[in-house]
């Protein structure tokens, strides 16, 4: 082995290894707080609300992976909940006005959160203005669109094996929550084993640098959006299936937990490193605190402000990590 390969090796077992105690850490919050919340109040452990928490982590999951693709390129995806509604409203559209197949729907659905995703990812790279912007923008874009095209009617008269699969259960957990897991395999295996994931890594790590070794930096930030259009997609209708119905309201929410749980999880707001397993683990530290305060009849505000100072607390986190990661670096180069 050359000494190179040795030095990549060693900085690769590194980084896994800080990746995982960062998500043994995260998990120990989570089990305190899951302890707290069975000890003061007693419902939260019950088969209903288990049930309940698992199609909600299930859907916070999902738009968890939708941010962390594109945090992964250092840029940033305010438009997913736009992209959500759009592909549930043309999914609901589909099957009770046009009277399309189920899974035909879907599919169309889930390739319209493809295209608007990558319409975004064309639109940084041509322009080459901030993610922030062009998301920002077309967020209001896609929603507006859909209100117009839409009216904003619910579609609620679906084929019933949508509501059934999102009512179905196995024991306490719900399908929807195979579903995030079995999303989440793939996408280990697309950062870890493909080069398409490891070249969305390094245009985020140094985009400058990854160009000049012959990375399309380009390409990478396309396939991150189409790739966060797609999930954004998936999220949408799974929340279509629990719900029973395509409603225009769908996403308004999704902006705070969907940074929550990359960047509790590990993500760096800077691109370059994200962790797969600690967006999981922190969108369950997202879904059982909402859940427990919820089931202690805590208000809405007081959520949205434990939120609120959740995602700070990450931001400043995130902001300690890259400090470090960077102090680390001057050192080996000194």
């Amino acid at each position: 082995m050359s000494l190179a390969s040795d030095i990549e090796l060693r900085s690769g077992r590194r980084a896994w290894l800080s990746e995982q105690s960062g998500a043994i850490g995260l998990a120990g919050i989570v089990i305190i707080f899951w302890i707290v919340f069975a000890s003061w109040a007693p419902g939260f452990v019950s088969p209903f609300n288990l049930f309940a928490i698992s199609r909600t982590l299930a859907i916070d999951i999902v738009i968890g992976f939708s941010t962390m693709v594109v945090l992964a390129t250092g840029g940033m995806n305010l438009a997913i909940g736009a992209i959500g509604v759009c592909s549930v409203m043309l999914a609901g559209y589909l099957m009770q006005k046009l009277g399309v197949p189920y899974p035909l729907a879907l599919t169309v659905a889930l390739l319209l959160g493809a295209l608007l995703g990558w319409a975004n990812g064309v639109a940084i790279v041509r322009s080459g203005v901030n993610s922030f912007i062009i998301t920002l923008a077309s967020a209001s874009l896609y929603t507006g669109g859909m209100l117009i095209l839409s009216k904003a009617v619910i579609y609620n008269a679906l084929p019933p094996a949508i509501a059934a699969f999102g009512r179905m259960r196995f024991g306490f957990v719900s399908p929807l929550l195979i579903v995030a897991l079995a999303i989440g395999a793939a996408l280990v295996v697309l950062f870890r084993f493909t080069a398409l994931g490891r070249e969305i890594l390094a245009a985020g790590a140094n985009a400058r640098a990854a160009q000049l070794s012959g990375v399309p930096v380009s390409r990478a930030i396309i396939v991150a959006h189409t790739l966060s259009g797609l999930l954004a997609a998936a999220a949408g209708l799974m929340l279509l299936s629990r719900l029973g119905a395509a409603m225009p309201s769908i996403g308004e929410d999704w902006l705070l937990p969907s940074f929550l749980a990359p960047v509790l999880g590990g993500a760096l707001l800077s691109g370059g490193s994200i962790s797969v397993v600690g967006a999981m683990i922190g969108a369950l530290l997202v879904t059982t605190i909402r859940s427990g305060l919820l089931i202690m009849q805590v208000g809405n505000f007081w959520l949205l402000l434990f939120l609120g100072m959740m995602l700070l607390l990450a931001v400043l986190l995130d902001r300690y990590r890259t400090v470090y990661a960077e102090r680390r670096s001057l050192g080996r180069r000194a």
